[in-house]
């Protein structure tokens, strides 16, 4: 079965955050082109990321980052017909969910669900207890993936990965997993992503970082998803900037072929 391939719309900096120039209505443009590519790139889903708007927050953020992350996943929902998540970073899990519910999203990624990491915004403590709860008062019926030994982070509650995998399918809530190498570029260990499949049998693995048009092929074969926003998808290889279709296509012509 063809893993679900996960293309990103990482946006630009938004209003209120340091680097921001452009209006609510380039950007909104800006996430309609975006969702164009992907949908005609084949690709199944999208996340909605507010990558441009380091340095980031630990968990909450404004109220206008709020606002507009909510009309431009609305707008994404409503111009296209992929699966749309969101990802608030660095850990706005539950403002992630509200976006989410409001604008019509199915699913949120939230780095840090449970345990506590040291990370470059300082430690951040889990937030399932909040996100479970938020999601039951809502009624929402949006999916929480969430990241074990998430990047750019050293875990405090320091345990092998596949028992931090366990803990985060069965205590944490999470509805998918998505497993990541030490910082965005690289990719996780082959290894540990078949040693967290092995303990997580009853939900989806997905690869959150690192995926290149040299290695796509391998993670294909294993994971339940792929999570897609690296240089090699982008034009001029511009870090956090527009999707490049060509890429795209490519690996979702491929990796169909791979596992027919």
């Amino acid at each position: 079965m063809k893993p679900l391939i996960i293309g990103m719309i990482h946006l630009p900096p938004l209003p209120g955050s340091p680097n921001s120039k452009m209006s609510v209505e380039e950007l909104l443009e800006y996430v309609r082109s975006e969702a164009r590519i992907l949908e005609e790139a084949g690709v199944d889903a999208a996340i909605v990321e507010n990558l441009g708007d380091y340095p980031f927050y630990k968990d909450e953020v404004p109220a206008v980052t709020v606002s507009v992350m909510t009309l431009l996943v609305r707008e994404v929902v409503k111009s296209s017909s992929l699966r749309v998540g969101v990802n608030i970073l660095r850990n706005a899990c539950a403002q992630a969910l509200s976006v989410a519910y409001v604008a019509g999203a199915e699913f949120i990624r939230c780095n840090i669900l449970n345990s506590a990491y040291a990370t470059d915004q300082g430690i951040i403590e889990g937030k399932g207890y909040e996100v479970l709860r938020l999601r039951r008062y809502l009624n929402a019926n949006v999916k929480i993936y969430a990241d074990v030994h998430v990047k750019h982070a050293v875990p405090l509650y320091n345990v092998s990965i596949e028992v931090a995998a366990q803990d985060l399918a069965e205590r944490g809530g999470a509805d998918a997993i998505i497993v990541s190498g030490i910082r965005s570029p690289i990719p996780p260990d082959i290894e540990k992503v078949k040693l967290v499949k092995e303990v997580v049998k009853d939900k989806p693995v997905l690869i959150g970082s690192g995926i290149s048009l040299s290695n796509f092929r391998d993670y294909c074969k294993i994971a339940d998803g792929l999570i897609i926003g690296e240089a090699d998808f982008k034009v001029n290889r511009e870090i956090g900037g527009r999707s490049l279709k060509e890429s795209y296509e490519r690996l979702v012509r491929e990796c169909k072929d791979l596992v027919r």
